[in-house]
């Protein structure tokens, strides 16, 4: 079962943030298969893994079931908040191993990560690619541009080409990262 406690001192955080179907969860899973020791986790999945903890159910149980689970998740995730607006992103920066987080939309998110030494990845893919793989829906929601005009990402991958570049972008900056965390 995963749990969360305190961080450990040779815990590494990657961030990846995109606008919706720029290819982040792929980008992440290719991340995942290169570099063992890291676990992905989402904002959404530090509430479930809490909600895993008070409940003892197991995480496959509410993710196979979500809909039954929804208003306690969201109940939840507005008690973390309550407390501290950052609640749920702490949880994940004091999780104990190594991860890659999948979904940074906000400039608080990025700064708070990158306080903590997260490496930063932007996943850049135009409209029209991103409206091939799938229905955009609210383009202008602060969750899709607050970070556009951000230049410092430790790396950006142009997702506008077939899986052979993406994977081969992806590579390049894996063995960067081995090289730095080694």
């Amino acid at each position: 079962m995963i749990y969360i406690k305190g961080g450990s001192m040779n815990k590494k955080m990657i961030i990846l943030s995109g606008k919706q179907f720029s290819g982040k969860d792929t980008v992440a899973a290719m991340l995942l298969k290169l570099l063992p020791g890291f676990e992905r986790i989402g904002i959404g999945d530090a509430i479930k893994i809490e909600y895993s903890r008070r409940t003892g159910l197991s995480l496959e149980e509410i993710e196979k079931n979500k809909s039954n689970y929804r208003p306690d998740l969201i109940a939840l995730g507005d008690e973390g908040r309550a407390k501290d607006p950052d609640y749920w992103l702490k949880k994940i920066i004091d999780y104990e191993n190594s991860v890659i987080v999948p979904d940074i939309r906000l400039p608080h998110e990025l700064e708070l990560f990158k306080k903590h030494g997260a490496i930063s990845i932007r996943v850049e893919s135009s409209r029209e690619a991103r409206a091939n793989r799938g229905t955009l829906v609210k383009e202008d929601d602060t969750t899709e541009v607050a970070l556009d005009n951000v230049k410092d990402w430790d790396y950006v991958i142009e997702n506008n080409s077939g899986l052979e570049e993406l994977t081969s972008q992806v590579e390049k900056i894996a063995d960067d990262i081995r090289r730095k965390i080694a």
